[in-house]
């Protein structure tokens, strides 16, 4: 199955890690024309060079997406360029780990700032102009630690459980519109974070996976890749989770 974005604008917020990464690129292939959004001027000049280097015509965006009046104006300069939104993959993700007895107020609050208001502030910008067009995508990435209660993760299960709240409400709201709104739940995928750890700790991850391995991001971005075209436009409102079969549900 050939998967056709052509004359389709996509942003991806957000794209510099490797899970972003990998969207980008696949929906270039499959024709869209991508933004990455990334947050400093570190992560905007090594994404120009990746996805220069993999041959992709990426356009690189940087913003602070946890502030409303930022994604404000980013929405705007996208669309000087002669550009409306199509697609929009919410990928944002701060993982914060720790003993919820030992958290601070700041630690939560930046928890649920960075990962959950950020994708008010971004759908909040180009839902209506979906509507208005009778079409669009948008899929919020969210994690296994969203269904599957695991120690030390209260402040990132929060967030990203109210990621899918918010996704399902706002799909009945724009269904009639020709918009669908869906959530992608990864387990352990293979990212920075993953090759940091120590071979003791992988193996133990691994074996509590059934599928014996930990996934790939491209993995993801096929996924993504699907719920992003005309062939997917029955499906909305639904979290797909890609874990292995580490939490089933």
């Amino acid at each position: 199955m050939k998967i056709d974005l052509g004359n389709k604008v996509a942003l991806v917020a957000d794209g510099s890690s490797a899970i972003g990464k990998a969207i980008c690129l696949q929906l270039a292939e499959s024709g869209a024309r991508v933004s990455c959004l990334t947050s400093s001027a570190e992560t905007e000049s090594e994404c120009q060079k990746y996805f220069s280097d993999k041959g992709f015509d990426v356009t690189i965006y940087r913003a602070d997406i946890g502030n409303f009046a930022e994604c404000e104006k980013l929405i705007a300069e996208i669309e000087q360029a002669g550009a409306m939104v199509d697609i929009m993959i919410n990928n944002t993700d701060f993982n914060y780990s720790g003993n919820f007895n030992e958290m601070s107020v700041q630690q939560w609050q930046d928890s649920i700032h960075i990962n959950l208001d950020s994708v008010y502030n971004l759908c909040r910008q180009i839902s209506e102009k979906m509507s208005e067009r009778h079409y669009g995508r948008i899929i919020n990435i969210s994690s296994v630690y969203a269904k599957k209660g695991v120690s030390g993760k209260s402040a990132y299960a929060a967030p990203k459980s109210g990621l899918h709240g918010f996704t399902m409400a706002l799909s009945q709201e724009l269904a009639r519109k020709g918009v669908t709104v869906n959530t992608v739940s990864p387990g352990h995928i293979k990212t920075e974070k993953e090759e940091e750890l120590s071979q003791a700790d992988t193996n133990e991850i691994i074996a509590g996976i059934p599928a014996s391995r930990m996934g790939e991001a491209n993995e993801v971005a096929s996924l993504v890749d699907f719920l992003c075209s005309e062939q997917a436009s029955f499906i909305t409102g639904t979290d797909i989770a890609i874990n292995g079969g580490q939490h089933i549900y």
